[in-house]
């Protein structure tokens, strides 16, 4: 897809949720900013928006691209290039990477390696709540801010002991900040990789339990009680995690979660057998976590759709199930996914669905929502609300771990524009 500087696309669907705008019209964009119409007499790249939905670029919250130390399964470069073809302009990167976001150098390497040739890829990295990724001190707040970071997270590890976590979460609420927590206790899950379901007693897993995910949350809403800090619980998997943010909100906290694609359109049941695609952490729920969570974005209670895009060499994913890393990838099929699932399923409005990828995501990051306003950074996700058959084929990111695979989706991405 080009990135010419000059576009224009004429009469498509346009949903802009930063403007409560939902209508049949045009985008038109110079040197990088939305603009009300081309003047005359310049010319402009053009797309016939017949039967196109057309939204200002994605925002993903939680995204692995493994550079450095694991450049076999995923770089900067090539994360990018799945996220662009996928229709995201805005990404937050993990810090689980090797060695870890842990430092002021590491969030400046990440922001200045902004290695996508045609342009229009924003990379907000989130940094390490504690040295090393070991849970046990926490890093140097104020210095990660600064240099850019635009959360903090040990994602992949919970930061286990509450005192260290509470120290994190006080230094961030001063900054205004968001710690956003991969809520998992360890010692509760206790080594489990799937729900109870038919494919964990045949291959003969061991159960991963609800409580390792809910008693985590509980801890992680106690301590945003006391500290005030913003909380961004990611990856929700089980209907008993919506009901207790539901009622942190309630209380008014400043708690707010995510939820994925394949967590809201796959469940345990679904899973194949011994095939490590869709090993993820935390595991997939059963179909009535799975309805629950759809409940919870329609209630507004999940505020985020976020892919937690998690590429793994096939080296290393084809040592089945039980030997296999955690992960998925998600970047190109989330659109059609989230889609699918919320509006074709459930009968969201469109203008709620972009709203999960924009505004929601961007009050998280405490950064204003990308929009068509006049003025605003130009960017454009293009789709057709159409049947996809998703195949290997079809992505590009460096590894393939997919579970949508063979898989029919509504929602065809037809480009990007930055």
């Amino acid at each position: 897809m080009t990135n010419s500087r000059i576009w224009r696309i004429k009469g498509a669907r346009i949903l802009d949720p930063a403007s409560e705008a939902d209508y049949v019209g045009d985008v038109c964009a110079m040197d990088g900013r939305i603009v009300a119409k081309i003047p005359e007499g310049v010319e402009a790249v053009e797309f016939a928006g017949d039967g196109m939905i057309v939204v200002p670029g994605l925002i993903d919250l939680h995204v692995h691209f493994r550079e450095p130390g694991g450049e076999k399964s995923e770089t900067l470069a090539t994360g990018s290039s799945a996220a662009y073809k996928g229709g995201f302009s805005t990404l937050v990167t993990m810090p689980n990477t090797v060695p870890p976001v842990d430092t002021p150098e590491a969030v400046r390497h990440q922001l200045s390696a902004q290695v996508f040739p045609q342009g229009g890829i924003r990379i907000l990295p989130a940094a390490c709540c504690t040295a090393g990724r070991a849970g046990k001190k926490a890093v140097d707040i104020e210095a990660l801010a600064e240099a850019g970071a635009s959360a903090f997270t040990d994602d992949g590890s919970m930061v286990a002991d509450d005192s260290v976590m509470e120290e994190v979460m006080r230094r961030a609420a001063k900054l205004g900040m968001a710690v956003m927590d991969h809520a998992i206790d360890p010692g509760i899950a206790g080594g489990g990789v799937i729900r109870e379901c038919q494919a964990a007693h045949m291959l003969g897993l061991k159960i991963f339990p609800d409580e390792a995910e809910t008693v985590a949350i509980e801890r992680d809403i106690a301590l945003c009680r006391k500290t005030r800090c913003r909380v961004h619980i990611q990856h929700l998997s089980c209907g008993a995690s919506v009901d207790l943010i539901r009622a942190a909100q309630k209380e008014g906290l400043p708690v707010t979660a995510e939820a994925t694609p394949h967590h809201l359109m796959l469940s345990a049941e679904d899973i194949p057998g011994d095939d490590a695609n869709w090993k993820m952490n935390p595991p997939l729920g059963t179909r009535k976590d799975l309805e629950q969570l759809r409940q919870g974005v329609l209630d507004g209670v999940i505020s985020c759709f976020a892919t937690d895009h998690a590429p793994h060499a096939l080296q290393y994913k084809s040592r089945g199930f039980a030997m296999a890393p955690f992960g998925v990838t998600g970047l190109e099929t989330a659109v059609a996914a989230t889609w699918t699932a919320l509006v074709e399923e459930c009968g969201m409005a469109p203008l709620e669905w972009a709203r999960r990828w924009l505004c929601g995501p961007a009050s998280v990051l405490g950064i204003e929502a990308p929009s068509f306003a006049v003025g605003a950074r130009a960017s454009a996700t293009m789709f057709y609300v159409e049947p996809w058959t998703v195949s290997e084929d079809d992505l590009i990111s460096k590894s393939h771990n997919n579970p949508f695979i063979g898989r029919t989706l509504i929602g065809s991405v037809f480009g990007m524009l930055g």
